[in-house]
């Protein structure tokens, strides 16, 4: 438990509980922007196959912003999980700077089904992008501010590992800020910056770093 008496039996444990529970249900919505194609017309053999084929291929931009988005999720909860490792105890504000944090985590639904159904619209992209850029920013604050009151507990080795987690909050915010500004000259350039990116957060999140007795 806290001993800060202003958090009033709040616990690090249910901040994380609260933050795991909404991870999870942000990216179980994820998939309701995908829907059965529904053939209208009468049809029957290969012409309801073609159909069927043609309605799939047509949810295919759906497809890539589900896969994104969650995989995205996916490498921001393993982040979070990692940063509470080391979090000694809350306080008010970063249990309201968490909340922030969720609060920007709970509009990718939103984004990603304007990026499924319009792919290659600036607007949708630009709404994607500062989406995360938002999330980024808010988990930056939430960092700062532990940092700067001694709520992580962090040495020597462990102390460089939470750096790097750090770096790269602000790597990320720096690369979506840049494929933003792109989308003014192509948005295929900034969608592909996306998907690469990606393919890259996945890749160090799943190699990781561990020191003994991290999570």
């Amino acid at each position: 438990m806290t001993s800060d008496p202003s958090t009033f039996g709040l616990s690090k444990g249910r901040l994380e509980a609260l933050s795991d529970g909404i991870f999870a249900t942000v990216m179980t919505v994820l998939v309701l922007s995908l829907s059965v194609p529904v053939i209208a017309t009468p049809a029957s053999g290969s012409e309801l196959s073609a159909d069927v084929a043609a309605s799939v291929v047509a949810l295919l931009p759906n497809i890539l912003g589900y896969v994104l988005s969650f995989l995205l999720l996916a490498v921001m909860w393993v982040s979070h999980h990692n940063i509470f490792h080391y979090l000694k105890k809350v306080d008010r504000t970063l249990i309201w700077l968490n909340i922030i944090f969720l609060l920007s985590v709970g509009f990718v639904p939103f984004s990603t089904a304007l990026l499924g159904r319009y792919p290659l619209l600036q607007l949708p992209i630009i709404l994607y992008g500062a989406n995360v850029v938002g999330i980024a920013v808010s988990m930056l604050g939430f960092l700062g501010y532990a940092s700067r009151n001694d709520l992580l507990v962090a040495d020597g080795h462990e102390g460089e590992l939470v750096k790097r987690i750090i770096s790269r909050w602000r790597i990320g915010t720096l690369i979506y800020g840049s494929a933003i500004l792109l989308s003014f000259v192509s948005t295929l350039v900034s969608l592909a910056i996306y998907v690469l990116v990606l393919v890259l957060l996945v890749l160090q999140s799943a190699l990781g770093f561990r020191s003994s007795g991290s999570a």
